[in-house]
This record gives C-alpha cells, sequence and structure tokens, in this order.
C-alpha cells in the first residue's frame, strides 16, 4: 500500500482492539496507517523501530478502547509507571484509532534524536517553572480545540508510590477539559514497570512482559463545566480524574488501592 492510500484511510476500515492478548506486531496491523496522519518521517522511523523491539518483549492486553472517542478533541489521562509509558500509551491509542499529541518536559527537545521525534510528532514542549510554561497549555487547548488527541500524565512523573498507585495529580488535564468542553478519557496501564524499570535504560528482554490497558467512560465533570475555574474546581476536577484512574487500575491489579 502507497503511504497515499495509507493516508486517506479512515477508522471505518476496522474497529478498535479489545480484549485481546497481542504482541505489538499486531498493533501495527491497527495502528501503522494512523501513526502516518500528517506527523513527519522520524515519529514514523521511531514508531517502527521500537515497535519491533517491544514486539519481542511484551504481550498487551486491552480493553475499552472504544470509549475514545472515534473523532474530536479529546484529553486521555493516564498513570505514570514507566519511561515506556508514553510508547505503549501512544500504541493504545493507535489502535483505538486516534494519534496522540503529548504534553512533555521541554528538555526531550535538547536530547539528540528524541527531539526530532518530538517535533516529527507534534508533541508539545512544557518549560517546568518557566514563563513560557503558559504556552504549552494555549497549544494544548488549540490542538483539542481543533478535534486532535491530547495525552497527559497527570503525575508529571513517574509515579511516587512504592506500589505503584497513582499518585496526586497536577490540574492541567482538568483545566484543558473544563475550559474546551472536551471529554476526559481515563486511562490505567499496568506491566510496563516490569518492561522498563524506573532508572532503566533498557527493557527486560526475557521473558515477555504482560502489559494491561484499559479505558474508562468519560469522567463527568458537568457539574463543573461553566464555572469560574478556581482552584477549589481544578482541584475537584482533577482527583475526579485520579480517582477514575485509580480504579481503573485496581481492577486490573485485582486489589483495592489504600484509603
Amino acid at each position: 500500500m502507497t503511504l497515499m492510500a495509507l493516508r486517506t484511510r479512515t477508522r471505518d476500515h476496522w474497529t478498535p482492539l479489545e480484549g485481546e492478548l497481542l504482541g505489538f506486531r499486531g498493533m501495527q496491523r491497527y495502528g501503522r496507517r494512523f501513526a502516518r496522519s500528517g506527523r513527519g518521517a522520524w515519529y514514523h522511523f521511531a514508531i517502527e523501530v521500537v515497535w519491533q523491539l517491544l514486539a519481542l518483549t511484551s504481550r498487551f492486553r486491552v480493553r475499552g478502547a472504544r470509549n475514545i472517542p472515534e473523532s474530536g478533541g479529546v484529553v486521555v489521562a493516564s498513570n505514570h509507571l514507566s519511561n515506556a509509558d508514553p510508547t505503549t500509551l501512544t500504541a493504545f491509542c493507535l489502535g483505538s484509532g486516534r494519534v496522540p499529541r503529548y504534553l512533555a518536559k521541554a528538555s526531550l527537545w535538547n536530547a539528540p534524536v528524541i527531539k526530532s521525534v518530538m517535533r516529527s510528532g507534534k508533541h508539545i514542549p512544557v518549560h517546568r517553572g518557566a514563563p513560557t510554561a503558559a504556552g504549552a497549555y494555549r497549544d494544548a487547548v488549540a490542538a483539542v480545540r481543533a478535534g486532535e488527541c491530547v495525552a497527559i500524565f497527570p503525575e508529571a512523573g513517574l509515579s511516587a508510590d512504592p506500589d505503584g498507585w497513582p499518585s496526586k495529580g497536577k490540574t492541567g488535564a482538568a483545566r484543558i477539559a473544563l475550559e474546551t468542553g472536551v471529554p476526559v478519557i481515563p486511562v490505567a496501564n499496568w506491566g510496563t514497570h516490569e518492561l522498563l524499570p524506573a532508572g532503566a535504560w533498557f527493557p527486560r528482554v526475557l521473558p515477555r512482559r504482560k502489559i494491561e490497558f484499559v479505558a474508562g467512560e468519560p469522567v463527568d465533570l458537568g457539574d463543573l463545566r461553566g464555572r469560574e475555574l478556581t482552584r477549589e474546581v481544578l482541584e475537584e476536577a482533577t482527583a475526579r480524574i485520579m480517582a477514575a484512574v485509580t480504579e481503573l487500575l485496581a481492577g486490573i491489579r485485582g486489589v483495592r488501592p489504600p484509603v
């Protein structure tokens, strides 16, 4: 199939992945076409190379993919266990027919090779603590208003909990959703911390790691929409988002989170 043909295919040609245990080669069959929707060559290259590596090291189980809207602006909010999460969450979103844009720390745009991938993927740099940090928020708002999928790890870093439960979230995802009216889809993953533990540079190759992703229904923020975005409103919305993510994670793990 030609590149032009890949770009002109639509989600109507297949259904989202659901309830399967599979490797990344299976994800490619569904996601590769979406990976070519306006992203540059470095982004395509990174997906091909990284997915081939992960196909050898992991298996995927996905649930709730249909909860991610087929079109229109949306915020996807996920827990954060490993530096492998952006890659695996991208695979999950691609399998659902959406190409995510990430808010990510600006230092990645200074790293060799990685900076080319970030630019090519049209991701959004966040200059934490700098006067230009507000620019990332404006870019994210513009993206969802243009009908794009913006993916955020509200914890703004790997989970600080020793047992892997989500930490308190930052308010960015809630602010974007409340200002624009787009839905927030909570997502939980489990297993990426075994594939690429915190501090590791290379994934564990054997045995193949089981990675599970589940997306929930949109977080109910209806009573908060249209209100002034005070700290109390934003913190309440964020608490609901993180509670939804935590509940999904509890379902994957089969244990209740600490009170």
